[in-house]
């Protein structure tokens, strides 16, 4: 099982799903942290979900890392795992993590959900603002009544501001709302698959 199998796997599922549905995005490796880390596949509706890919012939051994990074942006997140880790990945990963075990068939590969993903109690406000382009960040601020005085700032300014002035619930709907029309990285329709990354 390749790294690729597992991907194209959940692409697939993932577009099936979502087929008839305008308002969902799905991209790849989108970038976080200011793009320093990047999750393999995110979908963009009415939750921010991260999924993590692993197949068999990779190591679990950044899995710990990289869960502490996408633990502070993503509503919900997914490890899709090749049946050999699937042990370890419950071990290593909280109870809200949702798991799909990945697994080789004569069919080719086949996902089976092991774990429902639950809401992550550890995003960030701060972190989830950075997702955000200064222009859509300050458009937030207008909209809110809070841009007075703020449109010289830094984008770090901006997005600090954001974070302290809008209750989570709120900030991720408008980042989820920003990520969804911004011009460049996204296509009209799910059926496009391959999507630039954001970052």
């Amino acid at each position: 099982m390749r790294d690729v199998d597992v991907r194209q796997a959940i692409l697939n599922r993932l577009s099936d799903h979502y087929a008839n549905d305008r308002d969902t995005r799905v991209v790849e490796e989108m970038g976080i942290w200011s793009g320093v880390v990047r999750i393999d596949v995110a979908v963009i509706n009415g939750e921010l979900s991260g999924y993590e890919l692993k197949s068999d012939s990779d190591t679990l051994d950044r899995l710990s890392t990289q869960a502490f990074y996408y633990e502070k942006v993503f509503e919900k997140l997914i490890l899709v795992v090749g049946s050999r880790h699937i042990e370890k990945a419950r071990n290593v990963l909280p109870k809200w993590w949702g798991i799909i075990e990945a697994r080789s068939s004569g069919r080719g590969i086949e996902l089976k959900d092991r774990r429902k993903p639950r809401k992550n109690p550890r995003q960030e406000a701060f972190v989830l603002a950075q997702l955000l382009w200064k222009e859509e960040a300050l458009a937030i601020l207008e909209r809110w009544g809070l841009a007075k005085g703020w449109k010289s700032k830094s984008a770090r300014e901006i997005n600090q501001r954001l974070a302290s002035e809008l209750p989570i619930l709120q900030l991720n709907e408008e980042v989820r709302t920003m990520l969804k029309i911004r011009g460049g990285w996204l296509r009209d329709s799910i059926s496009n698959q391959r999507n630039m990354p954001i970052q």
